[in-house]
């Protein structure tokens, strides 16, 4: 992936907002929001994955009649000590990928946009890569490409060669890539110390997305936060990206 960098445009920006993410898997509506928003957007491929647990990063929830749902990748858990997420392997071992189409498909069937977009997301699983991080990249990008984003703003963090912990590493990030100002996401309170940022003259900048409501297949009550995969179906293409643009963001300090 490309190292894209505030320092490296033209003409330089004199403010350039970064945002920092897991790779996840199929993500939802406002993890794209935060890409267009962003100016540079790092990969958070290079810290520790959970030994244990549920992650976003290998399952995602999707509709399907009326419900949410879980759509899986397996990952290797057969491992001693820790693994950073560009070290996970998926297991190609099971038939994960036809499992996750025919979910799909018995979810969204009907849905008015089913034959592009279940096309469009068959080539996406048809990535043979065992790779959990190179797989979720790659899709990441292809989606991005696809709502009408730039996908040369995306950064893989491995490659900044930066090294920290917790919130000193998301300010060396922020600073290896030209930053003067983080994007957080609505969950960031509770882990991120923000002293460190303005100690490194980063200013923060909250995402506050509310969700846009849409007409949802087989559903009563709207369900928000679903994979971008029920966005595509209810929505397609060229609504999604209309959605992704006007979904309703504000930025500044927390108060």
């Amino acid at each position: 992936m490309a190292h894209a960098s505030c320092l490296a445009s033209t003409p330089p920006k004199d403010d350039c907002l970064v945002a920092i993410h897991q790779p996840n898997f199929f993500p939802w509506l406002g993890y794209f929001n935060k890409i267009a928003r962003s100016d540079v957007f790092i990969m958070l491929e290079n810290v520790q994955f959970p030994k244990t647990g549920g992650t976003w990063m290998n399952r995602v929830r999707i509709m399907d009649n009326g419900r949410p749902a879980w759509l899986t990748m397996p990952i290797v858990r057969s491992y001693h000590g820790v693994r950073s997420v560009r070290d996970m392997h998926i297991n190609n071992g099971l038939p994960w990928r036809p499992r996750v189409l025919n979910a799909i498909q018995g979810a969204y069937g009907r849905a008015p946009h089913f034959k592009a977009v279940f096309e469009f997301l068959s080539d996406a699983l048809a990535n043979p890569t065992d790779n959990l991080a190179e797989f979720n990249l790659t899709v990441i990008r292809t989606l991005v490409e696809a709502l009408g984003l730039s996908s040369a703003k995306l950064v893989s963090g491995s490659s900044l060669n930066v090294e920290g912990n917790s919130t000193d590493l998301l300010v060396a990030m922020v600073k290896a890539v030209g930053g003067t100002a983080y994007l957080c996401g609505g969950g960031a309170g509770g882990y991120q110390q923000d002293d460190k940022f303005t100690a490194a003259d980063v200013r923060l900048r909250y995402q506050d997305f509310r969700h846009p409501v849409y007409q949802q297949i087989n559903s009563g009550p709207f369900l928000p936060g679903l994979s971008i995969i029920d966005v595509l179906m209810n929505c397609g293409f060229e609504q999604a990206r209309a959605l992704v643009g006007a979904s309703v963001l504000t930025t500044g300090a927390r108060g």
